[in-house]
């Protein structure tokens, strides 16, 4: 059987295109990481989502599907937002900086809202879901800034790959572990980090 027909279910049935709309939109999609944080897996549906953001359930099926639609495009918001955030990194003068403040931004992304940020990592990892959501761009932002703070290094792509394992490694399992301590997340990065550049030197 075909796999088209389940696709549909992931992607918005059409896009905002006025400012109430586009506010409807982001209400939607807010109240579904409340209902995610609040009720976990269990109490997801489309139902309890439309009832949190104080819309009908006919309005929200103007724009989603289903509730995997909505999964969907909660990770695609708070990726974007974590991009944005990361790419602050590109303003700051020095490499070290730089990832300084690349380090906080993965921080500060897992453990803001660690239970959302959990629940959405165990979606990301859906076999379904793993066509409509991705990291690449989120990826060549973190090497551009880890290579800035290696550029001696002999193969800097290699080490920048090492520094992004390390760091989403790392965030990962905090947010597995359900950690809620952003400094002390942010000092352990931040010393695997650092660390892992003193010890390769220039390679």
């Amino acid at each position: 059987m075909s796999e088209r027909p389940a696709q549909k279910q992931y992607k918005p049935r059409k896009a905002p295109r006025q400012t109430r709309s586009e506010e409807t939109v982001a209400s939607i999609i807010e109240a579904a990481a409340q209902v995610l944080e609040s009720e976990g897996f269990e109490g997801f549906n489309t139902n309890a989502v439309a009832r949190r953001a104080g819309v009908s359930i006919g309005s929200l099926y103007q724009y989603f599907p289903g509730k995997d639609a909505l999964t969907v495009a909660l990770i695609r918001r708070e990726t974007k937002r974590f991009h944005d955030d990361m790419a602050v990194a590109l303003t700051l003068r020095s490499g070290k900086a730089a990832l300084e403040y690349l380090i906080g931004a993965a921080v500060r992304q897992q453990l803001q809202r660690p239970v959302l940020a959990k629940l959405l990592d165990i979606e990301e990892g859906r076999p379904g879901l793993r066509g409509e959501v991705g990291n690449a761009e989120l990826k060549a932002l973190f090497a551009t800034v880890a290579e800035r703070a290696i550029p001696k290094h002999r193969h800097p792509e290699i080490a920048a790959g090492d520094l992004y394992a390390i760091t989403r490694g790392m965030v990962d399992a905090a947010g597995e572990r359900g950690e809620t301590d952003l400094e002390d997340l942010h000092r352990r990065l931040r010393a695997a980090i650092f660390g892992y550049i003193s010890k390769i030197g220039t390679g």
